[in-house]
């Protein structure tokens, strides 16, 4: 990653280029951390995620002070929303605003890369959190997730179980 500042010095262009990145590798899913928010005043965040085939989702959640947006790169992600299904395939970009229930997976047989961004960039270190558990041998079951998401205004929807 390289920062490019302007000749005014006022401002810093950050290029990240393919390879580079901060890795996050959570189970059957390797995300790839392309803004933390460290560069935009911590207004935005970007990762590209590549899911595996027949890799589940979060528990469907909602986020009370981010918007996450998706764009769908390769392959089918099915999006659960409340109780409907929506398959996307590449080219589709889903936007889901603060309060609405979500989850995605890869059910297919290919895998399936998006590239999503958070407004602000409050949940990217909901990501970190999870590698961290895995590193310390912790397995990542739903009230795991729960209990983490928790941290970053976030709550299970419909079925998912509470934290302990």
């Amino acid at each position: 990653m390289t920062d490019a500042s302007k000749a005014s010095g006022t401002a810093s262009v950050r290029v990240v280029r393919p390879g580079e990145g901060e890795t996050v590798v959570l189970g059957t899913t390797r995300m790839r951390i392309l803004e933390d928010g460290s560069g935009t005043g911590h207004r935005l965040g970007v990762a590209e995620s590549v899911l595996a085939p027949h890799t589940p989702g979060p528990p469907q959640h909602r986020h009370a002070q981010h918007d996450e947006g998706f764009y769908v790169v390769s392959g089918t992600v099915r999006f659960t929303v409340g109780d409907q299904d929506h398959d996307a395939p590449a080219g589709t970009l889903v936007m889901v605003p603060p309060g609405a229930p979500h989850t995605f997976a890869n059910v297919g047989d290919e895998p399936a890369v998006m590239l999503s961004t958070f407004t602000p960039d409050l949940y990217v270190q909901y990501f970190r959190d999870l590698q961290d558990m895995i590193a310390a041998g912790q397995q990542l079951s739903s009230e795991a997730h729960v209990a983490t998401m928790r941290r970053y205004a976030t709550e299970p929807a419909g079925d998912a179980p509470a934290a302990p």
